[in-house]
């Protein structure tokens, strides 16, 4: 049984533009604009206990949570726990580097995912797109040095 099968609860296009817009990488980018992002996801259902990527996997897709919630961890510890309106793998947007934790269906889960190539393009031709995913990933960033200023501290 392969880990994605195709939805039965297909979204409408504007129900996808109300979620991106929900994101706070999108939250600065003009509705016209979601309008082309949502046209380029792809609706995924994942059943829980199925891992959706592992450490090491080549990346090249974001995906977004619609429904469920996820776990993301490594080596036997949890990262993060994920819910509705979260988004994961987002640097995979603009690098296919290899994935540095592992991704897991806590429940079922309803995601929609973003391809890098089409997200590419989408970039090209819309300049807040691009300032959206830099600005989240300057935030993400700066979280990571406090966490490490922190950690420092403690030793």
């Amino acid at each position: 049984m392969s880990k994605h099968h195709s939805s039965e609860n297909h979204l409408l296009l504007i129900e996808k533009v109300l979620l991106l817009k929900s994101l706070s990488i999108f939250e600065a980018t003009p509705e016209t604009v979601l309008t082309e992002v949502a046209e380029i996801l792809e609706e995924v259902e994942i059943e829980k206990g199925t891992t959706i990527f592992k450490v090491g996997d080549i990346a090249s897709c974001m995906y977004i949570i619609h429904k469920g919630e996820i776990k993301i961890h490594k080596d036997g510890h949890t990262l993060a726990m994920l819910k509705e309106n979260d988004f994961f793998g987002e640097l995979s947007l603009l690098d296919t580097d290899s994935r540095s934790a592992d991704a897991t269906a806590n429940t079922d889960v309803f995601l929609l995912k973003m391809n890098q190539e089409p997200f590419y393009e989408l970039m090209e031709n819309r300049i807040e797109v691009a300032r959206g995913i830099i600005k989240t990933l300057c935030r993400r960033l700066r979280e990571q040095n406090v966490k490490n200023i922190e950690n420092s501290l403690r030793k």
